[in-house]
Protein backbone atom coordinates (compact mmCIF):
# COMPACT_ATOMS: atom_id res chain seq x y z
CA UNK A 1 0.00 0.00 0.00
CA UNK A 2 2.67 2.55 0.74
CA UNK A 3 4.22 1.53 -2.38
CA UNK A 4 1.57 2.51 -4.10
CA UNK A 5 1.03 5.73 -2.69
CA UNK A 6 4.62 6.51 -3.13
CA UNK A 7 4.15 5.92 -6.84
CA UNK A 8 1.09 7.99 -7.11
CA UNK A 9 2.73 10.75 -5.28
CA UNK A 10 5.78 10.70 -7.29
CA UNK A 11 3.62 10.56 -10.57
CA UNK A 12 1.08 13.65 -9.27
CA UNK A 13 4.89 15.72 -8.57
CA UNK A 14 6.04 15.00 -11.99
CA UNK A 15 2.84 15.72 -13.75
CA UNK A 16 2.91 18.84 -11.58
CA UNK A 17 6.31 20.05 -12.90
CA UNK A 18 5.18 19.27 -16.50
CA UNK A 19 2.59 21.40 -16.21
CA UNK A 20 4.03 24.40 -14.78
CA UNK A 21 6.43 23.75 -17.07
CA UNK A 22 4.68 24.37 -20.08
CA UNK A 23 2.02 26.88 -18.22
CA UNK A 24 4.17 29.45 -16.20
CA UNK A 25 5.49 32.28 -17.80
CA UNK A 26 8.70 31.92 -15.15
CA UNK A 27 9.53 29.01 -17.33
CA UNK A 28 9.32 30.79 -20.88
CA UNK A 29 13.24 31.48 -20.14
CA UNK A 30 16.03 29.15 -20.91
CA UNK A 31 16.31 25.39 -20.44
CA UNK A 32 18.26 26.01 -17.45
CA UNK A 33 15.70 28.22 -15.71
CA UNK A 34 13.04 25.15 -15.78
CA UNK A 35 15.59 22.77 -14.92
CA UNK A 36 16.85 24.71 -11.82
CA UNK A 37 13.41 25.73 -10.99
CA UNK A 38 11.94 21.77 -11.19
CA UNK A 39 15.29 20.97 -8.64
CA UNK A 40 14.10 23.47 -6.12
CA UNK A 41 10.46 21.90 -6.34
CA UNK A 42 11.86 18.65 -5.26
CA UNK A 43 14.46 20.06 -2.60
CA UNK A 44 11.40 22.10 -1.05
CA UNK A 45 8.65 19.63 -1.75
CA UNK A 46 8.21 18.10 2.11
CA UNK A 47 8.82 21.27 4.00
CA UNK A 48 4.81 21.39 4.51
CA UNK A 49 4.61 24.64 2.04
CA UNK A 50 1.42 24.57 -0.59
CA UNK A 51 2.72 23.97 -3.95
CA UNK A 52 1.76 27.34 -4.68
CA UNK A 53 4.00 28.91 -2.49
CA UNK A 54 7.25 26.44 -2.94
CA UNK A 55 6.61 27.05 -6.84
CA UNK A 56 6.63 31.09 -6.13
CA UNK A 57 9.03 30.81 -3.89
CA UNK A 58 11.14 29.02 -6.29
CA UNK A 59 10.27 31.53 -9.92
CA UNK A 60 11.38 34.11 -7.52
CA UNK A 61 14.38 33.03 -6.39
CA UNK A 62 15.64 31.64 -9.91
CA UNK A 63 14.82 35.59 -11.35
CA UNK A 64 16.93 36.94 -8.85
CA UNK A 65 20.18 34.82 -9.49
CA UNK A 66 22.33 35.88 -12.85
CA UNK A 67 21.85 33.68 -15.63
CA UNK A 68 25.64 32.53 -15.61
CA UNK A 69 25.25 31.31 -11.95
CA UNK A 70 25.72 27.28 -11.63
CA UNK A 71 24.65 26.31 -8.18
CA UNK A 72 21.42 25.14 -7.63
CA UNK A 73 18.52 27.76 -5.77
CA UNK A 74 19.17 25.11 -3.04
CA UNK A 75 22.79 26.17 -2.56
CA UNK A 76 22.45 29.68 -3.96
CA UNK A 77 19.80 30.85 -1.14
CA UNK A 78 22.39 30.17 1.68
CA UNK A 79 24.14 32.74 0.77
CA UNK A 80 21.80 34.97 0.07
CA UNK A 81 19.62 35.20 2.97
CA UNK A 82 18.04 39.05 2.15
CA UNK A 83 17.18 37.48 -1.24
CA UNK A 84 15.45 34.27 0.33
CA UNK A 85 13.73 36.52 2.94
CA UNK A 86 12.19 38.42 0.02
CA UNK A 87 11.12 35.80 -1.86
CA UNK A 88 9.54 33.88 1.13
CA UNK A 89 7.42 37.38 2.05
CA UNK A 90 6.78 37.31 -1.49
CA UNK A 91 5.53 33.87 -1.77
CA UNK A 92 3.59 34.14 1.41
CA UNK A 93 5.47 31.45 2.87
CA UNK A 94 5.47 30.40 6.85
Amino acid sequence: MKARITTLLIGTLFLFIASITVCSPAFAGNAYDTQWIAKCLMDNKDLGQPTEVVQKYCECMNNKMDDNENQSITQWEKTHATERKECSEKAGWK
